[in-house]
């Protein structure tokens, strides 16, 4: 995976070097801190250990600081299937929010998911969630069709596609 540095206009305390890379088994506890912060029904830590398990999925992992301190700042989970790469979790920690971090973590997995001869990308992503639609928009995903309570009673899914 790449190294990405913020850009200069990104200064001031919190500003540093942001590290993407493949997640491994030693990432899963910090990542699953993520998740339980970021969603109301979060993951189980076996769904992460399954998922790194698999030979066509991939979490990607946000690291923000000096190398020797780097902490966690979110992930990216995707699977590549055939030409689809189909986005199933992103997420950013509380504390790390509106830094950028989402938008390297999708621009990382679009570019892998071009490099590897996908056609599409996809996601689905809640109709109330207008942060993350808005994000998905600025890759030029189309909001396709709903899914009715997918996230349970009134909870709909929105499908997003992005043609690669």
């Amino acid at each position: 995976m790449a190294i990405i540095r913020l850009k200069p206009s990104d200064s001031g305390p919190r500003a540093n070097k942001l590290v993407i890379r493949a997640a491994t088994s030693q990432d899963l506890p910090a990542i699953f801190e993520i998740e339980r912060l970021a969603f109301a029904h979060p993951w189980s830590f076996d769904s992460f250990v399954r998922e790194l398990s698999l030979p066509f999925s991939l979490t990607l992992a946000a690291f923000v600081g000096p190398s020797a301190r780097a902490t966690l700042a979110g992930y990216l989970c995707r699977w590549l299937v055939a030409d689809e790469c189909h986005i199933l979790n992103v997420a950013v920690h509380p504390e790390r929010r509106r830094e950028g971090i989402a938008e390297r973590l999708m621009g990382e997995a679009v570019v892998e998911a071009i490099a590897k001869k996908a056609v599409i990308a996809t996601l689905e992503v809640r109709r109330s969630n207008l942060a993350a639609r808005g994000l998905y928009r600025k890759f030029q995903f189309e909001e396709r069709r709903l899914r009715r309570n997918y996230y349970g009673p009134g909870e709909d899914a929105i499908v997003m596609e992005l043609k690669l």
